[in-house]
């Protein structure tokens, strides 16, 4: 999806940030089925998978991305591969077709990648999925808290379901709870927990209350986490999406909001997954040794507040 709009600058290639990605729109009338799968968006997000380049600042690490089929999740699970480490990917079932791309990406690399589908929102299988990382890596120091539930309700609060309510706060809260709190005994000092919030926790809207809700938690998670493991020398730190294009967008969205989507954020577009995920090899990496509490926002220039 990337343009041919580039500046010369002395010896640097420059390129806008407002025009280095088209505005995605969703082709179709229809709305994808939640949780929404790439190959049936009609713009396809770009993961890095022909951009992204190492520079072997993960390497030997081990890590657990979960939501790693798509998205976000799969632009870390690339990255991080092209850095150096081995990734667990969790995944709903039903999201297998995307995982098997993303894992397809990942053995390109030469590392090691475990598949393990299932529900977070099962603290039994939480824990599982801590055990597999542990027993199949060789051990975990890197643990991505990225899965998310969200479904726009136009109506706000009086069309928000309590089944939809709970799946949306054991997914994005509880399951958090469960990983950090399963991984612990196992991460030596020099590890990292990196959680996925959103402006949604700043700048929350009505049609989104219980996930901004939950990505509000996330901020208070991330910063008390923060202060009970630096002790331990373990660092926790999140990542702030703005408008991002994943196939959650079509998905959980009304269609005539997808084609504009992004387009009130100050560079004018939606993000794409490869532009947040150096965010999370920055958070996981010796560069950023002496951060933690800190919730970094990719946002296109929205602000935190």
């Amino acid at each position: 999806m990337a343009t041919d709009t580039w500046y010369r600058g002395d010896d640097v290639d420059l390129e806008d940030p407002q025009t280095r990605y088209p505005r995605p729109e969703q082709q179709g009338s229809s709305r994808l089925q939640p949780p929404g799968r790439t190959e049936e968006m009609g713009d396809q997000p770009d993961h890095g998978e022909h951009s992204y380049e190492g520079s072997g600042r993960l390497i030997g690490r081990r890590a657990i991305i979960t939501g790693g089929d798509s998205g976000i999740g799969r632009a870390v699970a690339i990255a991080y591969a092209r850095e150096g480490a081995d990734v667990l990917l969790s995944y709903l079932p039903e999201e297998e077709d995307d995982a098997q791309e993303t894992i397809g990406w990942v053995r390109q690399t030469g590392r090691k990648v475990i598949a393990h589908p299932g529900d977070i929102r099962d603290e039994t299988l939480c824990g599982q999925l801590i055990q597999r990382a542990v027993d199949e890596l060789g051990g975990l120091d890197i643990l991505v808290n990225n899965a998310a539930h969200q479904m726009a309700q136009p109506g706000g609060i009086a069309d928000i379901s309590t089944e939809q309510f709970d799946q949306v706060l054991k997914t994005n809260l509880y399951a958090m709870f469960w990983l950090s709190k399963a991984a612990l005994p196992h991460l030596p000092p020099g590890s990292s927990i990196i959680n996925t919030a959103s402006v949604q926790a700043f700048q929350p809207s009505a049609p989104l209350l219980d996930y901004a809700t939950t990505k509000a938690g996330i901020v208070a998670f991330t910063k008390a986490l923060a202060q009970d493991l630096a002790n331990r020398g373990i660092r926790v730190n999140a990542v702030a999406p703005g408008p991002i294009w994943t196939p959650l967008i079509p998905a959980t969205m009304p269609a005539e909001q997808v084609s504009s989507f992004g387009a009130n954020t100050p560079l004018g577009r939606a993000g794409q997954p490869a532009e947040v995920a150096p965010s999370y090899v920055f958070f996981a990496s010796a560069q950023s040794s002496y951060i933690t509490g800190e919730i970094l926002g990719v946002t296109g220039g929205k602000p935190l507040t």
